[in-house]
């Protein structure tokens, strides 16, 4: 009997699956209170979004402008994340996200306050915006990084997946508490309310408590180790430090890591050719299937419960890497390519819960590699290249894509799409398998003698 305990407590009993339990990472009272300030920052953001366009149409009256003053927003994202990322990289990570956080609900109370008195115009409101966008490419990679600090190396894929949730809940909930807001109290009531939830989140983060490095990161304890060894010496010998926010180190680490660009790759295609549902499915429910507005509201509806189920699914990952990344994008891209063949919309609504399903694991997975594959030091800059590439891809898609319809139709575009996205992935996968040398893993150059390896220190 007693040689049956072990066996019990790996695989089949309550520790067993306490470990696999998709939230798990809800064991760490840090990690709950970050959750619930989330939840309460995603309801606030979507009741935002939800009046923004709306503001803007009210005050010009142009759908031109209201792309244009989105735009504005997703531009420094592609132009300014590298420097985001190398700040996130030098500055406290708790510090940086509470002044971000702080940053984000003086502009949001600010463009309250304009909405309220009747004093916003168009050029002020493309201001916001940019300064909105900029603080963003801080902001994001800060708190991304923040929320995995709070776990265990082992439990991010359940803190991501619970972020995940997190960011649907909210969605839901901060919807359609706009709509009675603004009912109630105006528009400016959404940015007030944005701006509280802002303040809600810097409030908790000084509370908030970190996992050791070595917990963060059991397989980097010796490189930590070795990095403050180094930093003394440098200190002792009166030498200057390498500045920690150089962006270009993070760029060259990403393009240098094979296992990287696989995952840009793998997932710059299959947002442009595959993540475009509200358009492609929008254009052949109401094309070739000849159905309205309400059907896509259903077909809709059924992502969107499709992707929650999806979230909660991927929480039980632990070790994901980019090969799941790329079985899940190649199973996406199948049911994407059978799906442009639909006879009828029963079949199509049956088709896309998988969809969403597969598309919201493999979101998790990737992110996890994402968030964890670069070193501690380099994890800000390499969400600042990731984020320029996505802002670039987000871009990108949905005009290509539209043209791609336009000129083949609507289920030529789907079934040429999905084939493109598992061509693409093949090849991905090529690329990442290829031996990947030490100092590409660390981030630095490789010395050129076994002797020059051994006490080649790493940054810290």
């Amino acid at each position: 009997m007693p040689a049956l305990l072990p066996a019990v407590r790996k695989g089949g009993g309550r520790g067993g699956r306490s470990e696999r339990s998709p939230w798990r990472s809800l064991r760490y009272p840090s990690m709950r209170w970050w959750s619930a300030a989330n939840l309460v920052s995603n309801i606030g953001t979507w009741m935002q979004l939800t009046v923004q366009n709306l503001l803007v149409l009210q005050l010009t009256g142009s759908a031109a402008t209201t792309g244009l003053s989105l735009a504005v927003q997703a531009a420094p994202g592609l132009l300014l994340s590298l420097i985001g990322g190398s700040l996130v990289d030098s500055w406290p990570r708790k510090l940086t996200a509470s002044v971000s956080q702080a940053l984000l609900g003086v502009v949001a109370f600010t463009t309250a306050g304009l909405v309220a008195f009747d004093q916003l115009t168009v050029p002020l409101l493309m201001v916001l915006a940019a300064v909105t966008g900029s603080i963003a490419t801080v902001d994001n990679p800060a708190c991304s990084l923040l929320g995995n600090d709070l776990v265990k190396r082992k439990d991010v894929p359940s803190a991501i997946s619970l972020g995940s949730v997190v960011h649907s809940a909210g969605r839901l909930i901060g919807t359609a508490a706009a709509g009675a807001a603004v009912a109630w109290f105006g528009m400016a009531s959404a940015y007030l309310a944005n701006g509280l939830s802002f303040v809600a989140v810097a409030a908790v983060i000084p509370f908030l408590k970190l996992q050791p490095k070595a917990e963060r990161d059991p397989q980097s304890a010796k490189e930590h180790a070795a990095a403050d060894r180094a930093g003394a010496d440098a200190a002792k010998g009166g030498k200057r430090p390498r500045l920690a926010g150089a962006s270009r180190e993070g760029l060259v680490y990403f393009v240098r890591n094979p296992r990287l660009v696989g995952l840009a790759a793998i997932t710059g295609i299959s947002a442009i050719f595959g993540r475009n549902y509200q358009l492609t499915l929008a254009v052949l429910v109401t094309g070739p299937l000849a159905a309205g507005a309400g059907s896509f509201s259903t077909v809709s509806t059924v992502l969107a419960v499709g992707g929650m189920i999806g979230a909660v699914l991927a929480g039980c990952l632990r070790k994901p890497s980019v090969q799941h990344v790329a079985l899940l994008a190649s199973a996406g891209a199948v049911l994407q390519v059978v799906t442009g063949f639909s006879p009828s919309l029963l079949f199509l609504v049956l088709l896309v819960a998988p969809m969403a399903v597969v598309e919201s694991i493999s979101d998790t997975a990737g992110t996890t590699v994402l968030q964890t594959e670069p070193p501690a030091h380099l994890r800000g800059r390499v969400l600042g290249v990731w984020r320029s590439a996505s802002t670039g891809w987000g871009l990108i898609g949905p005009p290509l894509l539209g043209a791609l319809m336009e000129f083949a139709g609507a289920r030529a575009g789907l079934v040429v799409g999905g084939i493109a996205i598992v061509v693409v992935t093949g090849a991905a996968q090529l690329l990442q398998r290829r031996p990947q040398k030490r100092g590409e893993r660390s981030g630095r150059e490789v010395p050129e003698t076994p002797e020059a390896l051994e006490a080649e220190p790493v940054a810290a």
